[in-house]
């Protein structure tokens, strides 16, 4: 247990990015209620994906981490949830075959309902009203109503989430992610595409790998790996009261865990060394990631880093790197080097959204697929020059066909983002241009790969 922490310590830092409720009666109320509410993840599960993120560290792995932007209630049913994870799971096997080596998966889901926002408030035609911060804390829409902070949305966002656990697990341990399945995974808008002509081979690949292993007597039936699969969740932990309410001491271990999700991350926004965020995370045991903007100094990186993994734990601290495709060469060889040199054990992850989103000239915020696909490959070759494994990607994505990043195989243009724009926050990557960009990082991978000295041929 951390020193000195508790999991009300943080109410006594400074807090960035929190919304202001009016009732702070009905506030503590809900928070009483989610108190008692059943884990939405268990912490032998979380200890589970830390030993997994160990072998990513250590470069016997790779993280793939992904999911919407932001969740909402309007677009929560399971179609969606069914595309998403057939989205991951295509990407995890694309991700596989090229690497060689074990795929982490993590989803952006079922909790990532909060979302931080450059202002606290808004304004359109001289009227002024609160920013939008996600389901969690308030509506959409642009009115005095939906946007007045309601805790009891935090009611709603503990069940879309368990309803989300449910289904996924179903999904995970109930045949639906069996390898014999692979073909099927193939979504009908990326079905049509070269991405899907692609995909399909490697699958009929697959398919022959999987009738010679057979004819070994290697079947679903006497391998669990075959048939199932482990999807971990996780969510940016920005609403503390939300996250607090959410902590259990776990009955194995005497430790505390948020049991929100698998892995909770820190924001760039929320990284301040003596803030409430990092007071918070510190002391829960949940494998971790924090944010690293080109803002991030050296030293402050490693501070932070002695403070939510004080004993150098293997897989206790993922660093999710999100410079912008023009900053990577600058600014990360620094972060590189200092944590090389103090000797400190994380994972390295790339994400190559939120660096990059520019607002189109038709008027919609959106994000270049040319500019995504630089920054990761600056980021792996940058981490190749200095001695580093590359350990994985972070995605902003959707399993619809959705219109809000340009470019691609798909062809997103400026004038076409408002055909299927749906995103309640960030642009996201659809399902055809998140597959491409898988394809583009396994080469990458099975070239990187080959060239290891223990692959050349003497």
């Amino acid at each position: 247990m951390a020193q000195n922490w508790t999991p009300n310590s943080w109410r006594a830092k400074p807090v960035k990015q929190a919304p202001t409720y009016d009732d702070q009666e009905k506030l503590g109320s809900v928070e009483a209620r989610l108190a008692k509410l059943p884990p939405l993840v268990f912490a032998g599960e979380a200890r589970r994906l830390k030993k997994k993120l160990a072998k990513v560290a250590a470069g016997e792995a790779f993280l793939f981490q992904g999911g919407d932007c932001a969740e909402s209630f309007a677009e929560f049913g399971a179609n969606n949830i069914r595309d998403l994870f057939r989205l991951i799971l295509q990407i995890a096997v694309v991700l596989t075959f090229g690497g060689g080596t074990p795929v982490v998966k993590i989803g952006r889901m079922a909790g990532q309902f909060a979302k931080p926002r450059s202002d606290d408030t808004e304004t359109r035609n001289g009227v002024t009203l609160p920013s939008y911060r996600g389901d969690i804390v308030n509506g959409l829409d642009f009115t005095p109503e939906a946007r007045k902070p309601d805790p009891e949305r935090m009611i709603q966002v503990y069940n879309q989430s368990a309803s989300t656990l449910n289904l996924l697990r179903a999904f995970a341990q109930g045949g639906y992610a069996d390898l014999h399945e692979v073909n099927r995974w193939n979504l009908e808008s990326v079905d049509r595409s070269l991405q899907g002509e692609r995909y399909r081979t490697l699958a009929n690949r697959i398919g022959e790998t999987l009738n010679f292993m057979a004819a070994c007597n290697i079947t679903a039936e006497t391998s669990a790996q075959i048939r199932e699969t482990d999807l971990f969740t996780s969510h940016e932990a920005l609403l503390l009261p939300y996250e607090q309410a959410m902590t259990r001491v776990d009955s194995t271990s005497g430790d505390w865990y948020d049991v929100s999700a698998h892995m909770l991350w820190i924001g760039d926004r929320t990284r301040q060394l003596d803030g409430a965020h990092i007071e918070f995370m510190r002391g829960v045991k949940n494998p971790l990631g924090l944010k690293c903007g080109p803002s991030t100094e050296p030293g402050d990186l490693l501070r932070l880093i002695e403070t939510l993994n004080p004993d150098n734990e293997a897989g206790r601290l993922t660093l999710i790197t999100r410079m912008g495709a023009d900053k990577v060469r600058q600014h990360l060889p620094p972060l590189l080097r200092a944590v090389k040199k103090a000797g400190k054990t994380v994972v390295w992850c790339s994400d190559p959204m939120h660096g990059n989103t520019e607002m189109a000239e038709s008027g919609y915020k959106t994000r270049s697929f040319d500019k995504i696909l630089s920054e990761v490959k600056d980021f792996f070759a940058v981490c190749a020059d200095e001695g580093v494994h590359a350990g994985g990607i972070h995605l902003e994505m959707t399993g619809q066909e959705v219109t809000e990043c340009t470019g691609g195989v798909s062809a997103v243009t400026d004038a076409g983002l408002g055909k299927r724009y749906e995103t309640h926050c960030d642009p996201r990557l659809n399902a055809t241009q998140a597959l491409e960009l898988a394809f583009l990082v396994a080469d990458h991978l099975k070239n990187e790969r080959k060239a290891k000295p223990e692959n050349s041929v003497a």
